[in-house]
């Protein structure tokens, strides 16, 4: 499997059949010349074998050679994802069926009766679980393109589905969700979450999550394992950079409570004050153009979970107000909702604006971008051939190795030869006999 990886080989045949022309990779493996190679379900079938600690095992011990080599500064690290093609395909997917319906008992007996005829399987059926509030913003979009003059490729077509990941799944692979990069057709993908070193590019930790989440949603438990991992090799966290998709209240409040810099730009729809209605912290209230206070009520949450601040004014203080009909035509009082987390917003809005902030924007370019591409181009991650959730994190695991690995050995090869070359030119600088001086005497004197 690490073979495959490190010659950008993703299919099992083709692995066994180019093992088989090597003479270096047959000397790697430890087999003959004229032994035979085992059948290529056999990689298959031990891929799934083999638990996800032995491949993470596995990645902390390259990684940890990495960190004595001196190839991990481990203070800033920079975190990205990318979707990652699934092993699924749109034409597959099924319907969710309601879960309190009394057609899905019916059609829940015909599925358990019927078999895939391929894998001889029950097809398993899944049911709706998001919540009302969900479901009808998804209906509204599809209502809209629809009736929309300008339909996108295909949803002109009849027959075509208006899919969702809360209405549809692939029985092929459950754990495959919809997903789409901009300017790209809308496709089965996995999500790659990676942190990468800024030192020498090294990755320190990756992971596959579902397709549907947010960046926002795992940045905590990256920063648990990027910080677990860094602490076994006796290295700090101190930095951590990532795009505005990472930007949240809580992931503000969260890295601040780890000593940790967090260099993550705010929202583009994000305003530090609010116009005309000026901000005072000491009475936590807002203040209106006619001097009238609009102070804090109580806590709230968004329909995603957002913690909320609700302020909102006296209905004597709006009632008889000469701006009513411009400041609130359809309502009695003034509502202001803001983050809970307004002074962490306030902060990371002040450090993306810095000098230094304008810096560390720049640097994932340079990091952790270029590691992705060389993931998708060289190291075999440019689709998931594999089926699950747990397959899908053991082939990230192995082509983040693979990437790991020949960056280790060529930094030792490049560090070998260099000191070498220090110590010729120190030599001759210093006019050593080196064929009169002993040979302790001559080390002790360049140390």
């Amino acid at each position: 499997m690490l073979t495959g990886y490190l010659e950008n080989i993703t299919s099992d045949r083709k692995l066994v059949e180019h093992c088989a022309m090597r003479m270096d990779i047959l000397y790697f493996l430890g087999y003959d010349i004229d032994q035979e190679l085992p059948w290529h379900s056999t990689i298959s079938l031990s891929r799934q074998l083999y638990p996800i600690s032995l491949f993470e095992t596995l990645f902390n011990k390259v990684f940890s050679l990495c960190v004595v080599a001196g190839l991990v500064s481990g203070h800033t690290q920079a975190i990205d994802s990318a979707p990652v093609k699934a092993n699924a395909s749109m034409e597959s997917l099924a319907l969710k069926v309601p879960i309190e319906s009394v057609g899905s008992y019916l059609k829940k007996a015909d599925s358990e009766n019927s078999e895939d005829k391929r894998n001889n399987k029950p097809i398993k059926e899944q049911h709706i679980t998001a919540p009302e509030h969900q479901l009808k913003p998804v209906e509204r979009q599809q209502q809209k393109i629809r009736n929309s003059e300008v339909k996108p490729m295909g949803a002109s077509n009849k027959q075509a589905q208006l899919v969702s990941n809360k209405t549809h799944y692939n029985p092929h692979d459950p754990h495959a969700r919809i997903s789409v990069k901009p300017g790209k057709a809308r496709k089965l993908n996995y999500h790659c979450s990676m942190a990468v070193d800024t030192a020498q590019g090294i990755i320190s930790h990756v992971q596959a999550d579902f397709a549907d989440g947010r960046d926002s949603q795992y940045l905590p438990g990256l920063t648990n394992k990027i910080q677990h991992r860094l602490q076994k090799n006796e290295l700090m966290l101190e930095n951590l950079l990532a795009d505005t998709g990472y930007s949240n209240g809580f992931n503000y409040h969260f890295l601040a409570q780890r000593n940790i810099t967090a260099w993550i730009p705010v929202f583009g729809r994000y305003k530090p004050e609010i116009e005309g209605f000026p901000y005072d912290k000491e009475k936590d209230q807002y203040t209106c153009t006619m001097g009238k206070s609009i102070p804090f009520k109580r806590f709230n949450k968004s329909q995603d979970g957002s913690l909320l601040k609700n302020y909102w004014s006296a209905h004597k203080d709006c009632k008889n107000c000469p701006l009513k009909t411009d400041c609130i035509p359809n309502s009695n009082s003034k509502k202001i909702n803001r983050s809970a987390y307004r002074e962490e917003y306030q902060r990371a809005y002040s450090q993306q604006h810095s000098k230094r902030g304008k810096q560390m924007k720049r640097l994932p370019q340079s990091t952790v971008e270029p590691v992705f591409g060389s993931l998708v181009h060289y190291y075999g991650l440019n689709k998931i051939g594999v089926i699950g959730k747990p397959g899908a994190h053991k082939v990230m695991l192995m082509s983040a190795i693979a990437f790991n690995l020949k960056k280790y050995m060529k930094f030792r090869v490049r560090k070998a030869s260099d000191n070498l070359f220090k110590y010729v030119q120190k030599a001759k600088s210093h006019q050593y006999k080196l064929d009169n001086a002993p040979d302790q005497a001559f080390v002790i004197s360049l140390n």
